[in-house]
């Protein structure tokens, strides 16, 4: 079988991709809902002098939180359009439902109730996700009345009819982006909010470098410096592609048995479990944290609370604290998000049900032990990779204003996703292969 299927992959042309109607559907649709996001980046909510707002962003927090917001937003947060809280709001809640799901025993028992109970907890995350999403429109609707810039207020009527007004376009925006990414996972392909962050990262690449080119030329930054960070950036995806391709393939054996005359069984096979199990999830919700308490602290404008300006300064780009907040958020979400995604109790009931066994260990609770061992180490491993990953080019960002769109995490973002995209694509077209195949084992038989 393992052999059909190479060869099926090995043939795999663009000859099969043309006639992979369904995929082509898939493809045409993931793009189509692709543009619509990326078109509402640049319509702005109603009230608002775009070019003021412009300017004081780029004045007050280009290069620091908000720079770092506006990257996963796609360009939208620094226009202030539509889709200025981007897809935030529905992480923030995937985060506290996912949290809540490992310490509530209700919950707990919803996930394991299959399908049904899957729809309720997406329903809670909706819920919670617009109850995050009018907080944070609020807190921006509330902020942007006091932002002033050199040629007058970015808000030319203040007011409450402006409040709510920002309120629902906001909170809107975020509801649609929301069943935009469900409905590119269900006919699409992929994840459709990991593509919808990855076309925002990607749509401001070019003026992101263009912005590093510049600086280059007025002397900010040495030509010799940005080389170096392009090269350090193809070597970033390099090792990333390296380390998210890397698995730990666990030996295990089935035994003979025998139905009438005829044996069966006795072959072996491998239980894969990747180096990075949790894949891009750990630095977007570490991220996502850091994000949610500082996003109203920077459009206050400098007139908040001491104390709120002070937490803001500590966690600002290249700071210890947001250092070592991020590395430990990274760590703490590869195991957490690592211990939902695999149970190894569930792993070895299911081979013992089965009759597989890992060599040289008991079935049941030791061969559970040898698995969660086996994945304690591989999680070590890989949460280590991903705090380099995503911390060594944001000091180096912080250190030299290079936007955001090179850093670690940003990088990561994108080949894994590219790389989850093209997996999605090859196993379209393996399975379009498979049912021509069918078809035409059929046909053979109704000729025999």
């Amino acid at each position: 079988m393992a052999s059909a299927a190479e060869q099926l992959a090995a043939n795999i042309n663009f000859g099969a991709f043309a006639k992979a109607t369904e995929l082509k559907k898939r493809i045409w649709f993931t793009l189509g809902a692709l543009i619509v996001y990326r078109i509402g980046t640049y319509i702005p909510i109603p009230g608002i002098d775009p070019q003021i707002l412009q300017d004081i962003f780029q004045q007050a927090g280009g290069g620091g939180i908000l720079g770092m917001f506006d990257m996963f937003a796609g360009g939208a947060l620094s226009r202030m359009t539509i889709f200025a809280l981007n897809i935030m709001p529905y992480i923030s809640a995937s985060i506290i439902v996912q949290l809540m799901t490992a310490v509530s025993p209700t919950l707990e028992a919803l996930k394991k109730e299959g399908e049904s109970g899957r729809k309720k907890l997406n329903q809670y995350t909706r819920y919670l996700t617009l109850v995050l999403a009018i907080f944070q429109a609020w807190g921006i609707s509330v902020g942007l009345q006091g932002m002033t810039g050199s040629t007058g207020p970015a808000v030319a009527e203040p007011g409450m009819f402006f409040i709510i007004s920002t309120v629902i376009t906001l909170v809107g925006g975020t509801m649609f982006l929301m069943w935009l990414g469900e409905q590119i996972t269900a006919r699409g392909i992929g994840n459709g909010i990991s593509l919808i962050i990855f076309a925002g990262i990607v749509a401001e690449l070019p003026r992101a470098l263009a912005g590093t080119l510049e600086l280059g030329r007025t002397g900010a930054v040495s030509a010799f410096f940005i080389i170096f960070m392009l090269i350090m950036a193809v070597g970033v995806i390099m090792f990333i592609v390296f380390m998210e391709r890397a698995q730990r393939r666990v030996l295990v054996q089935y035994p003979k048995r025998q139905v009438g005359n005829r044996m069966f069984g006795g072959e072996s096979s491998h239980l894969p479990l990747k180096l990075n199990t949790s894949g891009v999830i750990p630095p977007i919700f570490a991220s996502s944290l850091l994000l949610l308490p500082l996003t109203f602290a920077s459009f206050t404008g400098g007139q908040g609370p001491e104390w709120l300006q002070t937490i803001t300064t500590w966690l600002a780009h290249g700071q210890p604290l947001y250092m070592g907040l991020y590395a430990a958020l990274i760590i703490f979400f590869c195991f957490f998000y690592t211990a939902i995604v695999f149970n190894p109790v569930e792993t070895a009931d299911n081979l013992k049900k089965y009759g597989g066994f890992v060599p040289g260990i008991r079935p049941g609770k030791n061969t559970a032990d040898h698995l969660d061992y086996i994945l304690t180490r591989l999680t070590v491993v890989g949460a280590a990779y991903l705090s380099v990953v995503c911390l060594l080019p944001e000091f180096l960002i912080s250190q030299y204003s290079i936007p955001f769109y090179f850093g670690g995490t940003s990088l990561m973002i994108v080949v894994t996703v590219t790389m989850d995209t093209v997996a999605q694509i090859h196993s379209h077209l393996l399975a379009h292969q498979y049912e021509g195949l069918i078809k035409k084992s059929k046909l053979r038989g109704r000729r025999g």
